[in-house]
């Protein structure tokens, strides 16, 4: 048997990460053996002597390569600008290979030379096997049948080995592997009393007021007369506030370390912690950040709501990324492959030409998902994108200023703002900021749940420099004005630190001139109202989602008291934020990480 070891990374342990590569075992002596450094996908062929596999040349184009069991006489079969498969028939005759997410095969040539393949090859028979998007391609074990995936669903497609009807598309059999499972929802009733209740509804705000949440709902609001329920765990928050959970609407981060989904993210920890119950990512993993979004929603991870574009709809070249688009139908293949697997966004990331990025608008129209585009580069490319209607520019607009031509043009659409202050262009960014002004490393909730060597590294050994110098103040400024004529801001952390990074955000809005009442709204009710959730998230009223944060203070009064949460409630589930044991449902206690000290 072959199989490969892997290193750990910034969400798993580190401990087992010497001498990484591809292994052979021997079943019987259990003997292990290092046969090649590098390595992914390791698959046999026809014989048990050699061992196939993925690797990347100096360039970074992907290879199918092989080596014998010793580990000696490495051969590289096959290269590909975009393959991000290969797959060798198990008599290994044919080879299967995917890019640009289609499935196409060609005979196996046994030669001594590299053959560059792809699907305009000439040097070799090539047959398109998927029209529709596909991935985990796998052989049956005649070699005359190819599987693959897209989403839930199982593809099924004979294999024209003799190259006849090379223009002729296989015609493959669908499986919906697909299942249902129920969320997880604690059961029981919890009322918050005594508190400052910021609802986010029309600006109101009770004082001495109670919120009644039963299982994943709040049911009632109010002042300190409402009934409470004889059988309600009652929370004393007197002499601090009840908000809506914050919404991360531009949030990166690792979900997985290759594809491994930790039991404990501490990364998700620590955001859920100090109040992010939701996150929107303009960018990641497909098959790591939606296998980490069920796996949320059936409680089987902490962390907060997960919802992402997947991987980059990008107009560059790079295997695995490229999504080429020339027609409507082909931004329709990319928008239906990825909303198959749990999309309901799409990030339309540096396609060249107006007319690309205006196609996948309209395939996503028609299939009713949003797109978000990569902003910032000019200030006329931005425009387009408002003026053909994404759902919102990402990244700070680059400009020292803007006018009135350009607010009034923007506020008469409803294209939203994300201007990721903590990474503003035109000067030093917001992060940057608050390593110089405060002690990151020092924060008494962030160090208890990022790694010391992570988060000292990064925040230490700081810049410092006068504040005319970072740009983030400029930027603010433009989203107060843009704020004021309904063009309403989200707050977006982009991944840059761990859960406090939402909170510079709202605090950088405050230095750009907004109201706190203003800047909460960045982080509640605007995200969800742009990504169409405010039915559901965003405020606290009956009949919402119970996602709530308790904050020792008033951010109304000061708007720096927001990081100093007390207790966390995503989804219904009660969270001691400091602990982060839970306090109701199942009432779990989380375990220790592997970076604490126990």
């Amino acid at each position: 048997m072959v199989y490969r070891k892997t290193q750990g990374g910034n969400l798993t342990p580190r401990t087992w990460s010497q001498e990484p590569g591809l292994y052979k075992v021997d079943i019987k002596g259990k003997q292990n053996k290092k046969i090649s450094a590098d390595g992914y996908q390791a698959q046999f062929g026809a014989n048990a002597d050699r061992v196939f596999f993925m690797n990347s040349s100096e360039d970074e184009t992907p290879q199918l390569s092989s080596i014998n069991l010793d580990g000696f006489d490495k051969r590289v079969h096959y290269s590909s600008k975009h393959a991000t498969e290969f797959r060798v028939s198990p008599d290994g005759e044919q080879l299967a290979f995917a890019e640009r997410f289609k499935v196409w095969v060609t005979p196996f040539a046994k030669h001594g030379e590299t053959v560059e393949i792809g699907p305009n090859a000439n040097n070799l028979p090539v047959s398109q096997l998927s029209v529709r998007a596909g991935e985990s391609i796998s052989w049956n074990s005649k070699s005359n049948q190819l599987y693959w995936t897209l989403g839930p669903e199982l593809y099924q497609a004979k294999v024209d080995t003799q190259y006849l009807n090379k223009d002729e598309k296989a015609q493959p059999s669908i499986i919906n592997l697909g299942f249902t499972e129920k969320a997880d929802v604690p059961r029981g009733t919890i009322a918050f009393v005594g508190g400052k209740v910021i609802t986010m509804e029309n600006d109101q705000v009770i004082d001495n007021g109670v919120v009644i949440v039963k299982d994943n709902h709040i049911v009632a609001v109010g002042d300190a007369n409402i009934a409470i329920p004889k059988d309600a765990q009652i929370i004393d928050i007197k002499g601090k506030s009840i908000m809506p959970g914050l919404f991360d609407a531009h949030a990166h981060g690792q979900q997985a370390d290759d594809e491994i989904v930790p039991q404990q993210n501490w990364a998700l920890y620590s955001g859920l912690s100090l109040g992010v119950t939701t996150i929107h990512d303009p960018s990641n993993d497909t098959t790591e950040i939606f296998a980490a979004s069920e796996q949320q929603k059936a409680g089987h991870i902490v962390g907060p709501r997960i919802f992402s574009t997947g991987t980059i709809l990008y107009g560059a070249n790079a295997p695995g990324y490229t999504s080429h688009i020339d027609s409507l139908d082909d931004a329709k293949f990319h928008l239906e492959r990825l909303k198959k697997v749990g999309a309901f966004s799409v990030k339309s990331y540096n396609q060249p030409r107006r007319n690309q990025r205006q196609q996948v608008i309209a395939a996503a129209r028609e299939l009713e998902m949003m797109v978000v585009p990569e902003g910032g580069s000019l200030l006329q490319h931005n425009l387009t994108m408002v003026a053909d209607g994404h759902t919102t520019v990402e990244h700070s607009l680059p400009v020292a200023a803007i006018y009135n031509d350009i607010k009034q043009f923007w506020s008469q659409t409803k294209v939203g703002y994300t201007p990721t202050l903590v990474v503003a262009y035109g000067g030093i960014s917001g992060e940057n900021y608050w390593y110089d002004k405060t002690d990151v490393w020092a924060h008494p909730r962030l160090s208890m749940y990022v790694p010391a060597d992570i988060l000292q590294a990064r925040s230490m050994r700081r810049p410092h420099a006068p504040d005319g110098h970072y740009n983030h103040f400029n930027v603010a400024k433009v989203a107060n004005e843009l704020n004021k004529l309904g063009v309403h801001p989200n707050i977006g952390a982009h991944g840059q630190r761990e859960g406090l990074a939402a909170h510079w955000e709202m605090w950088m809005f405050a230095q750009g001139g907004m109201s706190n009442m203003e800047v909460l709204k960045t982080a509640t009710i605007n995200p969800a109202t742009t990504f169409g959730m405010e039915q559901q998230l965003g405020s606290i009223k009956a009949g919402k989602l119970a996602d709530l944060i308790v904050i020792d203070g008033d951010p109304l009064a000061d708007i720096r008291v927001t990081d100093k949460v007390t207790y966390t409630m995503v989804n219904g589930k009660l969270f001691n934020a400091e602990t982060m044991n839970e306090l109701n449902g199942d009432k779990e206690k989380r375990k220790p990480f592997f970076f604490e000290k126990i």
